[in-house]
């Protein structure tokens, strides 16, 4: 069975028609993954030599589906860089739509965001999704947090998605929830090491190439902080809005006003705040305590007059649930902490927002 150290031999047997060096040399492969008889990698090219390098890529495909034990090889070219183009005065045919588009069959689009990580913004996404599912909505779920995509172990996706012709994508599905993830293309333990513009091009490859079928309501469950990904969304999507999650510590409110500054000056409207691990409650005697405070989205959600939709609390069983692979929506329906989710799928459903 041919291993990485195969492919890039292969690889550096390949001459790049413009730098004349092999294309392992010159740079341009990127993210190379070797699992089993599947050989996947980016050549990131400079826009301007995209025809000439179409032969090289399918140089490369053949001659890495030759190796031993190798039956897959996808190979995606991505641009680096813009080419500078002189300005158009007279241009000869009608101009590109720009600015946010609406992806077909979609509905509604809801991203939830955090400004820091840590504040169980992905575990709000699949239970919400799951909940979401239970009021009889179509839903999807794109797990955008390329860095550290976490939806796969949460909803209990395994395996890799197919597709019928080489350029559309079949998603996962499990607990009546359509996902797709950058984290089905890659080893649970393997980091993603992509730039900006690779960033960018996943992301509009798993919103338009994805096979999503007719749904009421996708939601991306966006990285933390406020950069590439966040902006792509915003600019390249039309959503319905953003829900921002935090807890109610001061740090991490800190950073939620970041997050939904960055929304307002994209023109995202903000449906809402979830404040997450707001309460525990000790399984032993019933003590309630505020572990990171109580009340401060609350707060913090008047100030920007935006609504506060829901308060989750800290509970052992909803991260136990998520480590297992079914939300505590799913795994425990009736518990305390399933309601509350239920409760903020139904406030999304009544005001028209999923």
């Amino acid at each position: 069975m041919a291993d990485r150290e195969d492919v890039l031999a292969v690889l550096k047997s390949i001459k790049d028609p413009v730098s004349g060096t092999d294309l392992v040399a010159s740079g341009m492969v990127r993210a190379l993954n070797v699992d089993g008889d599947t050989v996947r990698f980016i050549l990131e090219i400079n826009p301007a030599h995209s025809q000439a390098m179409q032969p090289v890529k399918s140089q490369a495909e053949e001659a890495i589906s030759k190796l031993a034990g190798i039956t897959t090889v996808s190979i995606v070219m991505t641009a680096h860089a813009a080419p500078q183009a002189p300005p158009d005065l007279k241009p000869s045919r009608p101009a590109e739509p720009q600015g946010p588009q609406k992806i077909p069959g979609i509905d509604r689009i809801l991203a939830v965001a955090s400004g820091k990580g840590g504040v169980g913004k992905s575990t709000v996404s699949a239970n919400l999704a799951a909940a979401l599912a239970a009021e009889g909505r179509r839903v999807g779920l794109l797990d955008a947090d390329v860095y550290g995509p976490s939806q796969p172990r949460m909803l209990g996706v395994s395996g890799r998605p197919s597709s019928p012709d080489g350029k559309t994508i079949l998603p996962m599905r499990n607990h009546g929830v359509t996902m797709m993830s950058i984290g089905l293309m890659t080893r649970e333990e393997e980091a993603v090491v992509w730039r900006g513009p690779m960033l960018m091009g996943a992301l509009q490859q798993m919103l338009n190439q994805v096979q999503w079928g007719a749904l009421d309501v996708l939601i991306v469950d966006l990285p933390p902080g406020t950069g590439d990904v966040q902006m792509t969304l915003a600019q390249k999507a039309e959503l319905t809005g953003a829900i921002v999650v935090s807890t109610p510590q001061d740090i991490a409110l800190l950073d939620a006003r970041k997050g939904i500054n960055m929304f307002e000056k994209l023109g995202t409207p903000i449906i809402g705040m979830i404040e997450n691990m707001s309460t525990h409650i000790c399984s032993k005697c019933g003590h309630e305590e505020h572990v990171f405070g109580h009340g401060g989205v609350a707060e913090e959600a008047a100030k920007m007059n935006v609504p506060l939709l829901a308060e989750i609390p800290l509970a052992m069983d909803i991260r136990i649930a998520s480590d297992g692979g079914a939300p505590i929506v799913v795994s425990k329906p009736n518990s305390p902490q399933a309601q509350a989710f239920r409760t903020l799928a139904k406030t999304l459903v009544e005001s028209n927002n999923a």
